[in-house]
């Protein structure tokens, strides 16, 4: 459903670019052809700097070290650079051209990725691609119905990671970004024992207590990610210390879509700040890599040489 609904989006906004530079032209007006394409297919530049001003100002009594004006230009940056990418490219027209890995699987762990709002299992296209080289199982996961409850997707991530415990005879690592992880929590939350079955979480940029820009939100699951909302609460009551150990939770001060940067941290997880990181770009930097192949493969003294790692195109 997602794929299609982008599929729709993306062609509309270059089909009325198109109309509007052949309006402007025949009207012998050139400059305004220019200009208002520029505006239909960059526009989205705009709403993004407007989520960094936001972002810079909504501090409140936040530990997290606040952002410089550089930093917060080059996470504006780096995320007009790789949203095309998601929303436009990889997610509506390459949703199944990293096919789960599941074959001659016994005996090594593996990921289940778990995508966030407004996203599907193509976000994790580059770590697909990387991991299939590497030899390592994984399965992504689309979360559907794509504006429902996140309470909804606790069946899919069960499924997966039956799927992948079975596959491989190893309790899996799970990777999710953004909602993905609340919906994570969620799963540890309903499932009885599900917390055996997993051998550990990072969640990035995920908002644990909530985001306050989802006060705009209007979706079911979007307003889940309130500041303070039912579900948020509900899974802050019902966790402990103990379980968030089970956790290491990216975050950043740059996240234009959790903020305040602190709300996406837990107590009792290993919390790691990534500053000057845009949103989805966190989900493809080369620490979060690292991180998930150390817990891949064991103790930093026993484990195997990181791959040398840069996803194309991103980072």
């Amino acid at each position: 459903m997602l794929a299609r609904l982008q599929q729709v989006i993306t062609l509309g906004l270059a089909a009325l670019a198109a109309a509007c530079v052949v309006y402007f032209v025949q009207m012998g007006l050139p400059i305004l052809a220019v200009l208002g394409a520029s505006l239909i297919v960059l526009g989205y530049a705009l709403f993004l700097a407007f989520e960094f001003i936001l972002l810079a100002f909504i501090q409140e009594d936040e530990p997290t070290p606040r952002p410089s004006a550089r930093q917060l230009f080059g996470a504006w940056w780096g995320e007009v650079m790789t949203a095309p990418r998601v929303f436009c490219w990889r997610q509506p027209f390459r949703t199944g051209s990293e096919p789960d890995l599941l074959n001659d699987a016994t005996g090594r762990r593996g990921i289940v990725f778990v995508h966030g709002f407004f996203c599907n299992r193509a976000l994790w296209n580059p770590w697909m691609s990387r991991l299939r080289g590497e030899g390592v199982p994984f399965i992504a996961v689309s979360l559907e119905p794509v504006f429902g409850s996140i309470s909804d997707y606790v069946s899919t991530i069960d499924e997966a990671v039956a799927r992948l415990d079975a596959a491989t005879g190893r309790a899996p690592l799970i990777v999710a970004h953004s909602m993905g992880g609340l919906a994570v929590r969620e799963w540890l939350h309903r499932v009885d024992r599900s917390h055996l079955r997993v051998h550990h979480v990072i969640t990035i940029g995920t908002p644990h207590h909530g985001t306050w820009i989802a006060r705009w939100g209007r979706t079911v699951n979007g307003t889940e990610m309130r500041l303070k909302s039912p579900l948020v609460t509900r899974l802050a009551e019902a966790g402990t210390v103990q379980r968030h150990a089970l956790f290491t939770c990216f975050y950043g001060n740059c996240d234009n879509i959790v903020f305040p940067a602190s709300t996406a941290t837990l107590a009792g997880a290993d919390n790691r700040h990534l500053p000057g990181v845009a949103h989805v770009q966190m989900a493809f930097h080369a620490s979060v890599f690292t991180e998930a192949w150390r817990l891949l493969t064991g103790p930093a003294q026993d484990a195997p040489t990181v791959p040398a790692f840069r996803f194309k195109g991103e980072i």
